[in-house]
């Protein structure tokens, strides 16, 4: 293939900033990995913020400090206009603008720049756009969106969903642009060194990411509350960077239901939340709404089966054998936990190991760089329409 340079626009790459934070650099390197291909990606930083631990090598990334982070109103829209003098210089070459997320400055300054390049955008709402997430600061997501927001996504070429559920989230908030539905990649660790466990030795149901409201972690303590007592043995790690406080209600719900074998701890990363993984006999995710749910993704490929509710995209831990996905509520999180719970220690690993091979297979790096190549081609040179392109 020709040269092809695409310039990515990230609002952070703080490691509390969630998914985005590994995937999108992420694919930057797999991209970055076809000599043809030239990634620049461009992000706004805090000097409070911790940097994610992702590789960064095979492309450019550059952050800049955003203006006014002293003003608390203005800080959360992480206004940058370094970065949009970046943004100018960067669409002027580039073949095409990849933008993560929405409802802030950067995602909206992504497009203002492509379109005064005149080159194509891509948006990636990266979960922002299901109704769980637009029901968090409704009034302020409209006016965004009246404002700016909303002509920005109407004037992209593409929108980037990274499940069939995004999909849907898109054509449902109105937005009937093409869309590419192509999943976030997964990296594989290591396999680990055969586990050995003492008789009786504790066992770990583990919760791990953003402690946000969104997550369903009070749905996850009234369920264990009531399988703690009948399942002794096994205790729940809830474990992540605290958002508008949930941390603190859930610690109130755990005195008030009494429990004795939970723990809500702050965020690991790197090696420490690959062992919490691997450390683990059980991952649950009891979201009300994700996009993709990397920590699903993160666990299987540890090898750890998952408990999911519906609320994320992975109706295949049911048919590939690695988990279960279940419906929303407090009964069906209880049940499935009761279940797993009571499974043995190999029984569990058995649908670990089945979970690492599917990731091994659907949702390798190579893969999804390859599709996104393909949408840039559509995008740039007039080819066909590849099979990953929703126009419906």
């Amino acid at each position: 293939m020709s040269s092809l340079f695409v310039t990515h626009v990230v609002p952070s790459l703080a490691a509390a900033y969630g998914g985005p934070a590994y995937s999108v650099p992420r694919l930057c390197q797999a991209l970055g990995a076809d000599a043809d291909v030239k990634t620049t990606l461009l992000s706004v930083v805090d000097s409070c913020e911790e940097p994610s631990e992702q590789s960064r090598e095979g492309f450019r990334n550059i952050s800049f400090v955003h203006d006014y982070s002293h003003i608390p109103l203005v800080r959360t829209l992480r206004l940058s206009k370094s970065l949009k003098c970046a943004l100018d210089e960067c669409a002027s070459e580039a073949d095409v603008v990849h933008n993560h997320g929405l409802w802030v400055m950067p995602n909206i300054q992504a497009g203002w720049a492509a379109r005064r390049a005149g080159k194509p955008l891509i948006i990636a709402p990266r979960g922002m756009l299901s109704p769980v997430a637009l029901s968090f600061s409704r009034r302020k997501k409209r006016v965004i969106w009246r404002l700016a927001q909303g002509a920005v996504v109407r004037g992209a070429a593409c929108i980037h969903a990274t499940s069939e559920a995004e999909y849907q989230d898109v054509r449902a908030a109105g937005i009937f642009n093409p869309v590419a539905v192509i999943p976030n990649g997964i990296d594989l660790p290591m396999q680990d060194e055969k586990v050995t466990w003492a008789r009786g030795a504790e066992r770990i149901v583990l919760s791990l990411g953003r402690i946000h409201p969104k997550k369903g972690l009070d749905r996850l303590l009234r369920a264990w509350a009531k399988v703690e007592a009948e399942i002794p043995g096994w205790r729940l790690r809830i474990v992540g960077p605290a958002e508008m406080g949930h941390d603190e209600a859930l610690r109130a719900l755990v005195k008030e239901f009494g429990l004795s074998r939970v723990t809500i701890e702050d965020a690991i990363y790197g090696g420490d939340k690959l062992r919490a993984y691997r450390g683990a006999d059980l991952f649950v995710l009891p979201t009300l709404n994700e996009n993709f749910g990397l920590t699903v993704a993160e666990s299987l490929a540890a090898g750890t089966p998952v408990i999911s509710t519906t609320g994320a995209p992975w109706s295949g831990l049911e048919t590939e054998g690695c988990g279960w996905w279940i419906d929303q509520g407090v009964e069906p999180l209880a049940a499935s936990l009761a279940t797993a719970m009571a499974q043995p220690r190999w029984a569990l690993k058995a649908m670990g190991a089945k979970g690492r091979a599917w990731m091994e297979r659907d949702f390798s790096w190579m893969r999804v760089a390859g599709d996104m190549l393909d949408v840039y081609s559509w995008l740039t040179k007039s080819t066909g329409a590849p099979p990953t392109i929703r126009l419906d």
